[in-house]
């Protein structure tokens, strides 16, 4: 039925002139908005909503994974402009905070209305 429809996702925000800094310029997406709504444009011809909710519940989950050649580089350049990486106990980082227990190697970050992102670098 929907095999050949283009879908998209979506997710909340709690802020979102401080979500259109953020994808945009930290992250440097392109991102536009219509009607108090952002869509940010990702590599792929993948569009994701980014809406605006008053009772935003930050997701508690990776809602956006960017995949990178170097995730070494990624994180560096990523700190350098103002993300924090996020650790979780039950899944040790290094002190850079990449995760590398097994799987592709990952390091998770929150936008500022405290949703998961990550980037990640798959095996070779």
């Amino acid at each position: 039925m929907f095999g050949a429809t283009k879908a998209y996702g979506g997710f909340s925000v709690d802020d979102v002139d401080a979500a259109r800094k953020f994808y945009g310029e930290t992250l440097g997406l392109r991102v536009s908005e219509q009607n108090g709504i952002l869509t940010l444009h990702i590599a792929g011809d993948n569009d994701v909503l980014v809406y605006p909710k008053p009772d935003h519940t930050p997701a508690t989950f990776t809602i956006l994974n960017f995949p990178v050649d170097d995730i070494e580089a990624a994180v560096e350049e990523l700190g350098r402009r103002g993300v924090e990486f996020q650790r979780y106990e039950q899944l040790p980082a290094d002190e850079k905070g990449i995760f590398r227990g097994g799987g592709p190697l990952i390091a998770w970050f929150t936008d500022p209305a405290g949703n998961v992102l990550s980037v990640l670098q798959e095996p070779s």
